[in-house]
């Protein structure tokens, strides 16, 4: 239930003590029946299926790219309330930060707009401002959550510069009768509460899948002090209804729903034109998304079995985002937009030969925005005004691919291409101003080709060579106005597609005992996409025009391993080490994550008990673009955290968790950390997770 902004900020003057809150909800929801798989396990995930990968269920080991997956007990083990907080340390991954809610998953050094996210393989489509666009829904829900490293175009179409992230919720099941499945969790550091629950309800030929999921989160406490303005509060629901036509048929409507509500971005904190005025903050009263699909899917049979699938989705993401001058305790610019998104895919996976597995598919979408804001103008002291960034954008994208999965004997070779057309238009820009050169259509081509040979179950190189495209988005083409980053953007409608071309190189392996990845690639990426500093201003903030750099490069080293040290005993390690170049200026690469370290244990105690530790080294970051940022990047130190955890598996089918976060409580940050260069906001110190999850 909303709460209006007054009584928000009395219940966090006087909190009810967080162990005494969550210890009565843990005691009201203890009860038994049902298996909660321990962490601590005896064989390894030597055969991990991923379907985002090939667009169908394979397996890690047969596909010639990067993926990091991470399972429902993973997630839950990390207590992660978005998809960018669960990621972090995961090797070639990292986040940008501008809030306890805005962590933006980074994929081998490309950011939100060179990321395309996934909810059940239905694109997340928005202009991402401030906040994070993948943390429009609750991970307490999710199943898993499968990344893409690498260009990704060739299935997914414009964005996929970086990967691809694709959130999997929980599907309807035709198991019989009641199953019901609940987590509930807490953390000291930001007195947080949490809570989910899916119920799976099936009889014959139907089924029906209900999820909930809340959190209520404070302001959280970092080694200096309580970082204020940092709570928010959350809430999803999903459903679906399957209906089996016959022993391959289905038919499937889902729906979807995540709400947040008061939601500040301190990394948007900037100086108001006149610094005698304060400062001011981005703060979203209210931002939700709603999604709506219908389905038909179809098992092959046979000799030569074709698969299909066939979906209809309407997406709606919208945002109200305020920006408040802190001494005046007053608005000075209010927007609410919409992102709606119409979008139809077609799939189908096809055995044509016993080494031969054909994919096509054919996806459609249209996105749609007129964003309504009203400015302070001429100064901060005057009424809102109307001064809509522009009017009636519209983004077209239609693609089409064929992918060959093919096998000689040990030798796998996946081959793929693609064809894009993508327009993009507006009526207006500017308030009105400009309604002309507003429509731009550019057509591209995707494609990728990979080999992985099987030497040993435990040694199957893979080289892979892929092209991937994007073109610009809404914000990017047609919007004129300030940002949180204290700039005033300038867009660019005629803004050309960024292209990329990767070559990775590649081993992975996998048996009972280990399993283990590394991967070397080099991404050259021409008419690279970015703000660029003008050195003129506009309405008192310097300006940034949208612009295509000539080229930049990104390197990188990846590698990962899980060893059974012993029965039940793991030992884990993750590495990244990034290195990119502005061609143009002969400087690093606006930007990049940090070179990390990650060491861990995990381990049976006792029958039922299991503990885990992690350390994560993080190495200072001293390459900056000086030239290019203009002094508003700046080096970051290195850092080392430690976290601990212990689990208790009881009653055969629940479980509890005790973990400690940041054991020393260190103060850092990040180095993608948004905000005020010199005045990032600190992570959250040390803080104590408590968790409880159970199947009936």
């Amino acid at each position: 239930m909303s709460k209006n902004a007054s009584a928000r900020k009395a219940s966090r003057r006087r909190p009810t003590p967080f162990g005494l809150r969550l210890g009565s909800a843990l005691l009201a929801l203890v009860a038994a029946s049902g298996p909660v798989r321990s962490q601590a396990q005896d064989t390894a995930p030597a055969q991990t299926v991923v379907i985002s990968a090939k667009g169908y269920a394979s397996t890690d080991v047969d596909t010639p790219m990067s993926l990091s997956i991470l399972e429902r007990e993973d997630l839950l083990r990390r207590g992660a309330l978005t998809p960018g907080e669960a990621l972090r340390g995961e090797p070639g991954l990292a986040v940008t930060v501008d809030s306890a809610q805005g962590l933006n998953p980074v994929i081998r050094g490309l950011k939100k707009e060179s990321v395309v996210l996934l909810v059940d393989g239905m694109r997340l489509n928005s202009a991402q401002p401030q906040g994070a666009v993948a943390s429009f829904m609750s991970l307490a829900l999710a199943e898993r959550l499968e990344v893409v490293k690498g260009p990704a175009s060739v299935l997914y179409g414009t964005g996929a510069l970086g990967g691809v992230v694709n959130v999997l919720l929980p599907q309807a099941r035709f198991d019989p009768g009641l199953t019901l499945r609940a987590n509930l969790g807490g953390e000291s550091a930001n007195e947080a509460l949490r809570a989910a629950a899916v119920v799976n309800l099936s009889q014959g030929d139907h089924a029906l899948m209900l999820g909930l999921a809340g959190a209520r989160v404070q302001d959280y406490a970092s080694p200096r002090g309580r970082v204020e303005k940092t709570g928010y509060d959350s809430g999803s629901a999903i459903a679906q209804v399957r209906l089996r036509l016959d022993a391959r048929q289905q038919l499937r409507a889902s729906l979807q729903r995540h709400r947040d509500e008061d939601v500040w971005y301190p990394g948007s904190i900037k100086p108001l034109a006149n610094p005698a005025l304060g400062t001011s903050i981005i703060h979203s009263p209210l931002q939700q998304r709603e999604l709506g699909e219908i389905g038909y899917s179809r098992t092959g049979s046979g000799a030569l079995p074709l698969n299909l699938d066939l979906r209809v989705y309407r997406q709606a993401m919208s945002r109200s985002i305020d920006s408040r001058a802190l001494r005046l305790e007053r608005e000075v610019a209010q927007t609410q937009v919409e992102f709606e998104t119409w979008g139809v895919d077609a799939k189908a996976d096809w055995l044509v030969h016993p080494q031969h597995l054909l994919a096509l598919g054919l996806s459609a979408w249209r996105m749609q925005a007129a964003p309504e804001r009203y400015l302070a103008s001429p100064t901060p002291l005057s009424p809102l005004v109307r001064n809509d960034p522009f009017s009636d954008g519209q983004i077209d994208a239609l693609g089409a691919f064929v992918q060959d999965d093919m096998r000689f004997g040990k030798l796998g070779v996946l081959a793929a291409l693609r064809l894009d057309h993508v327009a993009g238009r507006a009526a207006s820009i500017g308030n009105g101003v400009v309604t002309r050169g507003l429509a731009r259509s550019d057509n591209a081509t995707s494609w990728s080709l990979g080999a992985s040979y099987e030497v040993t179950p435990l040694l199957r190189p893979y080289a892979s060579l892929s092209r991937a495209f994007r073109a610009g988005e809404m914000r990017e083409r047609f919007e004129a106005s300030p940002r949180g980053d204290g700039y005033f953007y300038l867009g660019n409608p005629q803004i050309a597609p960024e292209l990329a071309t990767q070559l990775e190189l590649g081993v992975k392996g996998a048996d009972a005992a280990l399993s283990w990845s590394a991967a070397v690639f080099h991404n050259r990426i021409s008419d690279y996409i970015t703000g660029q500093p003008t050195g003129t201003t506009q309405g008192g903030l310097p300006v940034k025009a949208t612009v295509n750099l000539g080229r930049v490069e990104i390197s990188g080293l990846e590698a990962q391993t899980r060893w059974l040290l012993r029965a039940g005993q793991w030992l884990n390690a993750g590495l990244s080490a990034l290195r990119g170049r502005n061609r143009d200026l002969d400087e690093p690469l606006f930007q990049m994550p940090a070179d990390e370290l990650s060491l861990g244990w995990d381990g049976r105690l006792a029958p039922g008990w299991s503990a885990d530790a992690t350390l994560r080294l993080v190495r200072r970051q001293g390459r900056v673009a000086t030239r290019f940022s203009r002094g508003s990047e700046n080096a970051t130190p290195g850092f080392v955290t430690a976290d601990l955890g212990l689990s208790w598996r009881f009653a055969g089918n629940q479980q509890l968790r005790l973990a400690l976060r940041n054991l020393a409580d260190k103060t850092y940050h990040e180095h993608l950390t948004e905000g005020l260069s010199g005045q990032e906001s600190p992570a959250a110190g040390r803080s104590i997770l408590l968790g409880w999850q159970a199947k009936f």
